[in-house]
């Protein structure tokens, strides 16, 4: 007689912590620095467990000073460190980012190659709970659109243990954004989809790998973060009226998976672009061009994208929830294609 072994849930918090804790048991060049991820365990619980076992030494509880702590780590990752850094809102990143995008992103460039930054730099994102326009943005788009810096923005626990695994050991600075209402703090709202299986021993999800999450045939939803689940609630939508919606997470922005993304296209013939990030200027834009530049002829209708209006996000919940993705907007797009 067999014994079922119930599977282990993590979510998205956890997943995070405990792929920091592996890699710092194998390399004792991993340290973590930022506010509050100390003792308190990060405001998100993404560094939760840390101190208590590798001590203040190697989780650094920093100042409120963002380029300070974060110039701290170019340095740091430049001597032969791997330091993971938390900016703790990315809508912070203009206090520093002169230490990101001069120094973070370029000084491998400007060494010729001689000096690798191997940092992390992890950022909650996103809204949904009310914190009004200075603590809420994605900002997915900005930090793709710079180059010298990896991009990731997982949707599930699995993803979140697997790319931060994969950026701790990448010798490229790496932007890790984690999305708040996926990290499984009860405060903040919870996806339920975003905790899901997670294996013990540690494993990597390749940086620039996209991951088709619900196949279909009818239309590709296209989106990362929170958006892939707002996906698949619009595929479950669009499923009772006989749609057969496909599902992209692409789970990094840098690099892009453009040939996943196409692939799915060229299957469909439609495209809906999900994003929680501005619509202007940013990855709807980018991931449409992607499409059509490489080839218009396999779309059966225009392209669509929902994505946050070009406005500061209101503090307001009604107004806050009415500028946001939705399913229900996804669905709209979809029809909004038919009657062209």
């Amino acid at each position: 007689m067999t014994t079922a072994v119930k599977e282990r849930k993590l979510t998205v918090a956890r997943a995070m912590a405990e792929a920091v804790a592996q890699e710092m048991r194998l390399d004792p060049k991993v340290f973590v620095m930022g506010e509050d991820i100390g003792q308190l365990g990060g405001v998100f619980g993404n560094t939760r467990g840390l101190y208590e076992e590798f001590g203040k030494t190697r989780i650094r509880d920093t100042p409120i000073s963002e380029t300070a702590f974060i110039g701290a780590a170019v340095g740091a990752a430049s001597d032969g460190m791997r330091p993971i850094v938390e900016l703790m809102f990315v809508d912070f990143f203009g206090v520093c980012m002169d230490a990101i995008y001069n120094l973070m992103a370029k000084n491998t460039y400007f060494s010729g190659g001689k000096v690798p930054v191997p940092m992390v730099l992890m950022a909650s994102t996103g809204a949904g709970y009310s914190d009004a326009a200075q603590h809420s943005q994605c900002l997915y788009g900005t930090f793709a659109h710079l180059p010298g810096m990896k991009v990731v923005v997982p949707s599930n626990a699995y993803d979140a243990k697997g790319l931060m695994t994969a950026a701790i050991r990448d010798d490229n600075p790496v932007v890790y954004l984690f999305h708040k209402a996926l990290q499984g703090m009860g405060w903040l709202g919870t996806e339920k989809g975003a905790t899901v299986p997670v294996p013990e021993e540690p494993y990597i999800v390749e940086i620039g790998k996209a991951n088709t999450v619900r196949e279909g045939r009818d239309v590709s939803l296209v989106s990362l973060g929170a958006g892939v689940h707002h996906a698949l609630r619009a595929a479950t939508l669009l499923e009772k009226d006989g749609v057969s919606a496909e599902v992209i997470d692409l789970r990094s922005l840098v690099p892009l998976d453009r040939e996943h993304v196409i692939a799915s296209v060229r299957k469909t013939g439609r495209l809906i672009v999900i994003d929680e990030d501005y619509h202007s200027f940013g990855v709807s834009g980018e991931i449409i061009a992607s499409v059509v530049e490489h080839g218009i002829g396999m779309l059966k209708a225009r392209p669509q994208r929902v994505a946050f209006p070009d406005i500061p996000i209101p503090f307001t919940p009604v107004m806050e929830q009415w500028a946001l993705p939705n399913a229900d907007k996804i669905v709209a797009a979809y029809h909004a294609m038919h009657k062209e």
